[in-house]
């Protein structure tokens, strides 16, 4: 039999997965993707701050990044190795929103969480959004959003929100597979998706798709290992 906790856990899950669905279903419908905007925007300025990170510890130095209002990023580096930054918006995007799903399923504190996401983006925001934009926007309210849903939310409302932002991050590769394998020779402005200037900087003989559904796998494993380990682990055992 669960406990109260473990049945609290399975809920507030539940209320997430159904959550995630729906918000899915709506991602794939452009006439609707009004209701997904704020969550777009976070995700892209996790995507970009996964660009910045990789350039930093590769050696290199992060300039700054930009979120558009169409739900686009853009990120400047100096130096660092490119294998290691092209690919790091997707796939640090993956291994964040897959770390923030496992801990918010094992630690028994989502508040707490809340609070210290919020303080991170803050953080990030402070440091790398430069002067008045989009990225100043998102990171400055997602900050005072996400502290505030952790000082006064309830316990299974920030549980929800963890969960189903971990979700929606983790997956950005697959939300946005279509995407990268359909744009893959396109270009905004000057610069090209991450798919299609990773084959063309490290992998010529390799089409952008290739990298692109390679990107949407690890993304895919990375979630499955969270779900695993923090969630089916757990029920196997009780």
């Amino acid at each position: 039999m669960l406990n109260n906790d473990s049945q609290f856990h399975r809920r507030a899950l539940l209320a997430s997965m159904g959550a995630f669905i729906l918000a899915l279903i709506i991602w794939n419908i452009p006439q609707l993707n009004f209701l997904l905007y704020p969550v777009r925007l976070f995700v892209t300025f996790v995507h970009e701050s996964g660009h910045g990170l990789a350039a930093i510890l590769s050696g290199g130095t992060l300039n700054g990044f930009q979120v558009f209002a169409d739900g686009t990023g853009l990120t400047s580096t100096s130096g660092g190795n490119p294998l290691l930054i092209l690919p790091a918006g997707y796939v640090g995007a993956a291994i964040f929103g897959s770390i923030l799903f496992y801990v918010a399923n094992t630690v028994p504190y989502p508040r707490t969480i809340s609070v210290i996401l919020g303080v991170l983006l803050a953080v990030i925001t402070l440091f790398y959004t430069g002067g008045p934009s989009v990225a100043l926007i998102v990171g400055g309210l997602g900050s005072v959003v996400l502290i505030m849903l952790g000082w006064r939310g309830g316990r299974g409302l920030n549980l929800i929100v963890l969960n189903f932002l971990g979700l929606m991050t983790a997956l950005n590769a697959v939300l946005d597979l279509v995407y990268l394998i359909g744009a893959s020779d396109s270009r905004l402005g000057d610069v090209r998706n991450d798919a299609s200037a990773f084959s063309a900087a490290i992998a010529p003989l390799i089409p952008a798709a290739v990298w692109a559904a390679v990107w949407a796998l690890l993304a895919l494993a990375a979630l499955g290992i969270a779900v695993y380990y923090s969630i089916i682990r757990r029920l196997w055992r009780r």
